[in-house]
């Protein structure tokens, strides 16, 4: 297959590389490769956050700065992005506004996860609007330092926050955009030959023409989970097809009756979108991994793996979500509830590949609630999700969709209790009650580390209840310690409508 080889900028020069192993991550090629140490391996899954780097891309005309974990983040995806690590922010004695805050607040820990924690405020620092207490500690949710002294970190990032954002970073801007908008070419990605290669087709065409040819390689979005393959459970991928560079999957459209995200939209760049068709899917992203996963994890590749405790999958069948499959150009329509058959399987024939989920809009007399339980609140795998959909007509439930995560091998919907709730008044505290007995009939939960199957099935119920009772008009301080979030962001770029 034909193809160029992998490029990126690097501290202000042009990078390429002709021959790596697919398999490759961007923290094995820093320390072994180049020799930077600076970025540490803590957990190895994305969780800590000590080997937090920096991937600069161009987008509609500026430079974004976006941290993701280098441990699972493969070094073929650095393709048209420039990469900042520790080692680049000071110039010589003199520490970047950042480092310079944290000392002055005595906020630095360990060399272990410090590094890490310097490039989650890096890419804050590096974000446009004012910086709060809370805005920091959503950015710190991937860094997990257990020093602690959390409390000075905090002080540093709003201090250093607070007044003009400058360094040398943006006063080289405009050349690095100028850089990275030459690599963002027409041409197609291939490192390595038919045996062992990374390939990142720019075309759908290219891409079903690479599944075709080598039917067995590994289809690859953000690799928040197979990265995971690579370093936990020492896996060789010999042949890896990264969708990253497929302009089509990564489009949004915006529809009068329904929402198209392409399979390779982000989560970060899907959640304004999501939380206009309801403000329960932005409370459900921001507890979506961390900021390091946000920014590289796809919707399709959410979907595609069939996690049991994936989050997204619940609030999507809830709400009627169809996946668009592709194989060898034609197209075909699947309700997702019908895509998880069992655990590790899916109805997706040999071939075939997620182009975009099609989200059907809330119409009159739909509401919507998403409930998440973990045992942290901030980037961890939830123990149940829970996700409903009930439409009401005069005062009596019309129709009921629940959904549910973490309950069964799959995302699936609890049928005995939708049909329970048909024809039930909503504002009845003892239909509530009834529906959620119902589940038993509807799932078996398993015990494991996470949680036991009778805490799994009483926080089943007790989160079906709460939503009834917060559709049925009950008031939300009654019943959440944070209210359902505003709908006030607006989403970056826009989508066409159609």
């Amino acid at each position: 297959m034909a193809g160029r080889g992998l490029r990126f900028l690097r501290r202000g020069r042009l990078v390429e590389i002709e021959a790596f192993d697919p398999h490759t991550t961007i923290l094995d090629w820093l320390r072994l490769e180049e020799g930077a140490t600076g970025t540490k391996e803590g957990c190895a899954e994305g969780d800590c956050g000590a080997c937090t780097v920096i991937l600069a891309r161009h987008h509609s005309g500026q430079l974004v700065y976006h941290p993701v974990n280098a441990c699972i983040h493969l070094l073929g995806q650095l393709d048209g992005a420039e990469l900042i690590t520790i080692e680049d922010l000071a110039q010589g004695a003199m520490l970047h506004p950042v480092q310079e805050a944290l000392v002055s607040h005595h906020a630095s820990q360990c060399g272990f996860c410090t590094p890490g924690v310097v490039m989650s405020l890096f890419a804050l620092y590096h974000q446009e609007g004012p910086v709060d207490r809370a805005k920091a500690q959503a950015a710190l949710s991937g860094n997990l330092c257990r020093c602690t002294g959390y409390r000075p970190i905090l002080d540093a990032a709003v201090s250093v926050c607070a007044g003009e954002r400058l360094d040398r970073f943006t006063e080289t801007e405009p050349v690095s955009l100028q850089v990275l908008a030459a690599l963002d070419d027409e041409e197609d990605v291939f490192v390595g030959d038919a045996q062992r290669f990374f390939a990142a087709p720019r075309s759908e065409a290219m891409l079903s023409a690479l599944i075709e040819r080598f039917p067995e390689a590994r289809l690859v979005a953000g690799a928040t989970d197979v990265g995971l393959w690579i370093t936990k459970e020492l896996r060789i991928l010999p042949q890896v097809i990264w969708l990253g560079r497929v302009r089509s999957l990564g489009q949004i459209v915006q529809g009068v009756d329904r929402l198209v995200l392409g399979a390779s939209v982000p989560l970060a760049e899907a959640i304004p979108y999501l939380s206009r068709l309801d403000p329960d899917f932005e409370s459900l992203m921001q507890r979506f991994g961390s900021e390091q996963i946000r920014h590289v994890g796809t919707i399709g590749g959410n979907l595609a793996n069939a996690s049991p405790v994936g989050d997204l999958a619940p609030a999507l069948i809830a709400m009627g979500a169809v996946l668009e499959l592709v194989k060898a150009g034609e197209a075909r329509a699947l309700p997702l509830q019908d895509f998880f058959k069992a655990y590790g399987q899916q109805d997706r024939q040999a071939g075939e590949y997620v182009r975009a989920v099609h989200i059907p809009r809330l119409s009159e007399g739909m509401h919507f609630r998403a409930l998440k339980i973990s045992k942290r609140f901030d980037d961890d795998i939830s123990s149940v999700t829970g996700a409903f959909c009930v439409t009401l007509e005069h005062g009596l439930i019309a129709e009921a969709r629940l959904a549910y995560g973490g309950m069964a091998g799959i995302a699936k919907r609890a049928s005995h209790a939708e049909a329970f709730l048909k024809g039930q008044p909503i504002g009845s505290a003892a239909t509530w009650k009834q529906a959620a007995d119902r589940l038993t009939e509807d799932f078996s939960p398993l015990s494991d580390h996470r949680a036991s199957a009778h805490y799994r099935m009483q926080a089943a119920r007790g989160i079906l209840i709460k939503a009834l009772a917060e559709i049925a008009g009950l008031p939300a301080a009654s019943t959440r310690i944070h209210p359902r979030m505003a709908t006030d962001l607006e989403p970056q770029g826009g989508g066409p409508d159609v």
